[in-house]
């Protein structure tokens, strides 16, 4: 309220403050106006109106000034702290994506380094594998071979038996059907 006051007060007293600087000196022009116009007596008329105008703006649009700026200034209030919220938020979210980043790195040296041990012992079995299989390769041509073996000799003994005696030798005893057997064999 003291700023209306004064406020009203310095529109009241500034017109009177400018003509009383202009001095003592009047110019004659200026003068003849004033009476022919008749200007000289309404000047404090014209102070006094302006003043009323004056106050009646201030009275009416004060008010709907102040709620302007002030609503102004909470907006942009609101939007600062709107942006700071934010602002905030992206910083959380980037700790929070660099942390999820190393986790994803140790997560991933871990993959690699499970992927090698599986791999070495994937290897491992497969040489295991390939070993045994070999050993029965081995086992089986052995097997073969003397199964082979056997055969050729069952039938050397088969021709000898059947091909080998003539009607003269069968009058043999058995060390000479060894000895006849060992001599195809060899």
């Amino acid at each position: 309220m003291k700023i209306k006051n004064i406020a009203i007060l310095a529109l009241l007293i500034a017109p009177v403050m400018v003509f009383a600087s202009t001095g003592h000196h009047v110019d004659p022009e200026s003068t003849r106006y004033f009476k022919m116009t008749g200007r000289v007596d309404d000047f404090w008329f014209r102070v006094l109106n302006f003043g009323l105008f004056a106050g009646v703006v201030f009275y009416l649009a004060a008010n709907p000034i102040k709620a302007f700026f002030k609503g102004r200034a909470e907006a942009i209030s609101t939007q600062l702290d709107e942006i700071q919220l934010k602002l905030e938020s992206s910083k959380n979210e980037r700790l929070l994506a660099e942390e999820n980043l190393q986790k994803s790195e140790e997560k991933a040296k871990d993959i690699v380094l499970d992927a090698k041990n599986e791999a070495k012992i994937l290897s491992k079995q497969i040489a295991e594998k390939n070993e045994h299989a070999l050993k029965l390769l081995d086992k089986q041509k052995e097997e073969k071979e003397a199964l082979e073996s056997k055969k050729a000799t069952r039938e050397t003994i088969d021709s000898i038996l059947n091909n080998g005696f003539e009607n003269d030798d069968i009058a043999l005893d058995g060390s000479k059907v060894v000895s006849l057997v060992s001599k195809k064999v060899a």
